[in-house]
């Protein structure tokens, strides 16, 4: 009998610990409460709530993408460090569709009086000549068309992975690991295209003047960073319960504390090019982007990112005891994605004329990513409760459980 014939682990050991049921109920019950408030919010100050909404959307949905980046270059890769947590990556994933539903209100700011994108008005369009040049991709259909072309390719790729996975659970065969294998290639160079056009449809857009080159990679390093931050999270949480308090040993978090650490140095150099390459070039249709957020306020948000996004977590990262404990690599994760929004919220609001008076922070700034994220997190884990917390059959599966029981 082939090593993909071995015996066949049962799924009741590797099921999720009661307390994910329990946390998926509270989330469903605080993000439910928080979507009400901010139906609330939409009907007294709609544009503020488009505004917000944008920002906590792009954060939900930069972790999905995040985890989808990763769970393609660990199919590459293989290892151990992406073993443990492929079943949270793969339950990130599925909340595509969730996701899909849930850009309908960015949809909606595309035909209201006054429209969230200044290239969606007819009215502002007729008096800008830019606007009227770029009107061949900034256009209500090509977005809208755009948009769909996106999610379908995400959900799909998303689909194709988990079912090919949940088949070689199933029926162990090194064909559908190759297969696994090679989507993989291909997706992440569609991945890399469909992440660099939807951040400039939907986030970039906003300021149609103002253009950046390495604008999608800047996203595509945050969204890493959320995803990554997210699992590391998730994974500390597991680890306190059986079966993943048998599984994670201290060696897989200080590999996921590595992983991490690059994704954050990633980030930074992608930030610091932009903003070195624009400050150099001093160009007036360039430098404005930077003069609104390096203003007022704003400045401060921008030291805040440099401090607490960058320099913090690189320092206390490159601690190997600190990777090591995965309570304490949680904290700084969770703060990690935490200063993701914040990075989120800086890119976004202004853009905005009211940033032009300085920083102005609403209580539907804080309440969508409470309420998308709560949405977010329940799907989450009932995806992660309908399979194994681990994939079972998999060749590697008896060297994770030796390298958890032994010297590490």
């Amino acid at each position: 009998m082939s090593a993909d014939r071995a015996n066949p682990v049962p799924i009741g050991d590797y099921a999720a610990p009661p307390v994910v049921e329990l946390i998926q109920r509270r989330s469903l019950i605080i993000g439910g409460v928080a979507a009400a408030a901010c139906v609330v919010g939409a009907l007294l100050n709609p544009a503020q709530f488009f505004r917000s909404y944008l920002a906590g959307y792009m954060l939900w949905l930069g972790i999905s993408l995040g985890c989808l980046a990763i769970l393609m270059l660990q199919h590459l890769s293989g290892g151990i460090w992406g073993f443990v947590i492929r079943r949270l990556l793969e339950a990130a994933t599925r909340v595509f569709p969730l996701l899909a539903v849930l850009f309908v209100p960015v949809v909606i700011s595309l035909f209201v009086d006054t429209p969230m994108y200044s290239w969606a008005d007819p009215a502002t369009v007729a008096h800008d000549s830019l606007l009227q040049h770029k009107a061949a991709y900034l256009n209500v259909p090509g977005f809208l068309a755009r948009a769909v072309f996106y999610f379908a390719l995400w959900c799909g790729a998303a689909h194709l992975l988990s079912r090919w996975s949940l088949q070689h659970d199933q029926a162990p065969s090194a064909s559908l690991r190759d297969r696994m294998q090679g989507f993989s290639a291909i997706g992440l160079l569609f991945y890399g295209l469909t992440a660099t056009f939807s951040a400039i449809d939907w986030v970039m857009s906003l300021d149609p003047h103002w253009y950046s080159t390495i604008y999608g990679m800047l996203f595509m390093a945050g969204g890493a960073v959320a995803g990554m931050s997210l699992v590391i999270a998730m994974a500390s949480l597991l680890a306190k319960y059986r079966p993943m308090s048998d599984v994670l040993a201290p060696g897989h978090f200080h590999d996921l504390g590595k992983l991490l650490l690059a994704f954050v140095m990633i980030w930074a150099y992608f930030s610091f090019s932009q903003f070195l390459i624009i400050w150099s070039g001093n160009l007036p249709e360039e430098i404005t982007w930077y003069h609104v957020r390096l203003a007022g306020g704003w400045r401060v948000v921008g030291l805040a990112l440099l401090l607490f996004h960058f320099v913090l977590p690189f320092l206390l990262l490159l601690s190997r005891d600190l990777k090591r404990q995965g309570r304490t690599l949680a904290l700084v994760a969770t703060a990690v994605l935490a200063m993701r929004f914040v990075d989120l919220y800086w890119l976004i609001a202004p853009s905005f004329p009211e940033a032009a008076t300085g920083l102005h922070f609403h209580w539907l700034d804080l309440a969508v990513p409470v309420a998308v994220g709560g949405l977010w997190l329940a799907e989450f884990l009932r995806q992660l409760k309908s399979r194994p917390l681990l994939p079972l059959n998999d060749p590697l599966l008896p060297q994770v459980l030796e390298h958890a029981h032994g010297s590490e």
